[in-house]
């Protein structure tokens, strides 16, 4: 558990060392922030497969089916910025909102502490991190992106991105269309 609680730890101090410690951040500059971003996502995979099934609750039955629903609409979110589509103008904080959206869905289904360290703790990371960004000051919202287009650019790539995700997550035992995982 110590290496997930590492991973998760220095997931969110990378990302945060923006707001609260930006001389640091730029001491490291954008290598060394991506070399920690890197080390912190092979300590949070490493901790969480190693980390001992400890039950707090039991999800409901069905669950999965409501958690590949909200992943769709969070891999959705974190393509906004990129793809600017019809929300890239209209929402503030896509990715994050999105961040929050995969922690829940996660949580649904699964109810043991590691998971409750993994995506409860990033699902609050991205909450903390809105609060940090709209406290530094208000939201001037880009320009129009490519309207429609890039939402159809958008939903191609959601739907790819979710057919690898499900993929892998199926490569590595969890079988995210069973209705639970197992």
């Amino acid at each position: 558990m110590i290496i997930l609680v590492a991973g998760v730890a220095l997931f969110i101090a990378a990302h945060m060392s923006k707001r609260l410690a930006p001389g640091l951040r730029d001491a490291l500059g954008k290598g060394g922030v991506a070399a920690l971003l890197v080390i912190s996502v092979i300590l949070m995979v490493w901790g969480y497969r190693a980390a001992p099934f400890t039950p707090v609750y039991t999800p409901l039955p069905g669950m999965g089916h409501l958690n590949n629903t909200l992943m769709l609409v969070a891999i959705f979110l974190f393509g906004v910025g990129g793809t600017k589509g019809t929300l890239y103008s209209r929402m503030r904080h896509p990715m994050l909102w999105g961040t929050v959206i995969w922690a829940i869905g996660h949580l649904l289904v699964n109810g043991d502490i590691a998971s409750l360290v993994l995506f409860g703790g990033l699902g609050l990371w991205a909450l903390v991190e809105m609060g940090l960004i709209n406290a530094a000051g208000p939201w001037s919202p880009p320009a129009a992106g490519r309207g429609f287009k890039g939402d159809a650019m958008n939903l191609v790539g959601t739907v790819v991105l979710y057919g690898l995700i499900a993929g892998i997550h199926i490569w590595l035992g969890h079988n995210p269309f069973l209705g639970t995982y197992g």
